[in-house]
């Protein structure tokens, strides 16, 4: 019976081949992963103030100040919250973004960096 072929390791910049996610040499990298947006923060009680918070800012900040009227899909948080819980719920800290304006924001921000939850 064939096997599976092994595949590239997941972690940037290793050629290494493996049955799983990473090779040996980095296989303690998968417990180091993203945690779920539910254990982040972002559950129901989120999900109603986000859209509450929409409905009350209908339009995607970035694209306004570029003179575009796009409708606002993501509440975004202006500064990173890591983590923090009072970072988090601070309204002020929110703001209206459509899906690729966020998306850019945050991958921007999300590079190489490690989260403490």
């Amino acid at each position: 019976m064939p096997t599976k072929p092994k595949k590239p390791c997941k972690y940037s910049g290793c050629s290494n081949l493996t049955d799983y996610k990473y090779c040996e040499e980095h296989k303690l990298e998968e417990s180091k992963e993203r945690p779920s947006a539910y254990k982040r923060g972002y559950n129901n009680k989120w999900r109603k103030a986000s859209k509450m918070f929409l409905m009350m800012n209908p339009f995607c900040m970035n694209c306004h100040s570029e003179g575009r009227i796009t409708r606002a899909k993501v509440v975004d948080h202006i500064k990173p919250h890591r983590g923090d819980q009072e970072i988090f719920w601070d309204e002020r800290n929110w703001q209206p973004l459509c899906k690729k304006c966020h998306d850019t924001k945050t991958g921007r921000e999300d590079t190489r960096v490690e989260y403490s939850y």
